[in-house]
């Protein structure tokens, strides 16, 4: 029988977070002896992941042999989250929190065995004190070591009178190298700032959203197409994501009918599709998490039901065709947000200021009037973004537009012309087949109605659109005439 085995068995595997440090678990391990010795699953990623440990992509395993009792190192805290755990011998643990936050400078100690392990997070200095001889100390990481991450590192001396760790040894009889004992005390220590997210397409309309819903956080940066160009593969992956944690890729083609042109489809196939393939090769060997922002375009629209998030892909144009690329590509990344949406309004051009500036120029437009769908104002789904990342949501795809009864586009442009002071007897409504006749354009879905319950289940209300709309008319005429 192993050491750590009880007459009765194993203990069973089981996972604890540590109270004081968010995000640090210690975990019991099964371990199973015999007269031949002992074994165990250091590492199951299935079995753990499904008890809360994060499925944090390991990709380096160190082991750090120990001859002597009392030999101590750290306290660092490494720019990676670590998996610490004894394949022989034992420890004392010590563990510092020197994130910015809360729970900086807070303590946790605990003896490991072979029958226990540690999530450690990235930014929580680590330390042990050997107990017994010849001891093996292991830990998986998911970044691997470079001479430019030691700069990234943050340290905190091993007798700081403030974190006040209770050495089994003194560390005045324990074996320390010179440079652990030079460590800084806590009050010195700079604070590891937080995992940044960065937005892509951060000029366009809903980049322009997600700058102001963010507005403040010194935790998000922003690049436009000028700055990070996803056609430009290259030079996206020369880009710098050490600091990151997540992605949101705001930017895409959007010009439906021009996509439909030789020149057009090209560059819809490469911001669309093999920009956004890259991106997600990026975020997957980073260990990023990717939000990404999709189309009801990839539908059809001839399903008499609104669209769920697993509904059978099916673009009609180019357009649809090279965002439900896209889609495959990044539904590959292990962290991702696939935020499905339709009929988008946000700042800059879009179809209710072009209803609004008709209206004001005595023009009575013909509007289609047998698609259906939801408006998706920019704001909401900035909101919807920040909401899943903040409940930290289970990844995968989330139909994302405003709530409320459907409309069609000639409903829309009715409000938008009552709003003006007209008529909305003014707007005609006609057919589909009969407004694009004899003109170049891309076949539109006539149902595009997205499926709310997944996004609802997290918690998040999207705003109806009709009351949606109705305030970002009365800002559009109060902006355009002035206050009444």
């Amino acid at each position: 029988m192993a050491a750590d085995e009880s007459p009765a068995g194993p203990a069973a595997l089981a996972a604890t977070p540590v109270p004081n440090i968010p995000g640090m678990l210690v975990l019991t391990l099964p371990v199973h002896g015999d007269n031949r010795g002992w074994f165990k699953e250091n590492w199951q990623r299935a079995k753990m992941t499904s008890l809360g440990l994060p499925d944090f992509g390991p990709v380096q395993n160190n082991i750090s042999f120990n001859a002597a009792v009392g030999t101590t190192r750290g306290i660092h805290a490494e720019p990676w989250d670590k998996y610490v755990s004894v394949a022989t011998g034992r420890i004392f643990g010590a563990w510092v929190d020197l994130r910015a936050g809360a729970s900086f400078g807070e303590v946790f100690t605990t003896e490991l065995g072979p029958d226990t392990a540690v999530f450690v997070p990235r930014g929580v200095g680590n330390a042990f004190q050997t107990l017994q001889p010849d001891t093996a100390y292991t830990y998986l990481v998911n970044d691997h070591w470079s001479a430019e991450a030691t700069a990234k590192y943050a340290f905190v001396n091993l007798a700081d009178e403030t974190a006040a760790i209770d050495w089994p040894i003194p560390l005045g009889q324990a074996e320390l190298s010179d440079k652990d004992r030079a460590h800084p005390r806590l009050a010195d220590v700079e604070p590891v700032a937080p995992l940044r997210t960065l937005v892509l397409g951060a000029g366009g309309q809903l980049g322009t959203a997600l700058r102001r819903h963010f507005a403040g956080r010194h935790d998000v940066d922003y690049a436009t197409r000028a700055e990070a160009d996803l056609t430009d593969t290259a030079a996206l992956a020369a880009l710098d994501f050490s600091g990151y944690a997540t992605i949101i890729n705001a930017g895409a083609y959007t010009r439906v009918d021009e996509a439909e042109t030789p020149q057009g489809r090209t560059a819809a196939w490469a911001a669309n599709a093999t920009g956004v393939a890259a991106l997600a090769r990026i975020c997957t060997e980073n260990s990023l998490r990717l939000v990404h922002v999709s189309s009801d375009y990839v539908f059809d629209g001839t399903s008499p039901a609104p669209y769920t998030e697993d509904a059978a892909l099916s673009p009609l144009g180019v357009y649809g065709q090279s965002k439900a690329a896209g889609d495959l590509a990044v539904a590959t990344v292990p962290q991702h947000y696939l935020i499905r949406t339709s009929w988008v309004i946000g700042d800059g051009n879009n179809f209710v200021k072009t209803m609004l500036s008709l209206a004001g120029r005595g023009i009575s437009p013909s509007v289609v009037n047998d698609q259906y769908g939801r408006l998706s104002f920019t704001d909401t789904i900035a909101a919807g973004i920040a909401h899943l990342l903040a409940t930290k949501a289970p990844s995968g795809t989330y139909n994302l537009t405003n709530a409320g009864e459907p409309a069609s586009w000639a409903d829309i442009a009715a409000e938008a012309f009552a709003a003006a002071g007209r008529d909305r007897g003014e707007v005609t409504g006609i057919s589909t087949p009969e407004y694009f006749a004899g003109k170049q354009a891309a076949p539109r879905p006539l149902n595009s109605v997205l499926d709310l319950t997944r996004i609802h289940a997290t918690g998040f209300e999207p705003r109806d659109q009709h009351e949606a709309l109705h305030a970002y008319l009365a800002a559009q005429v109060t902006d355009t005439v002035g206050p009444a």
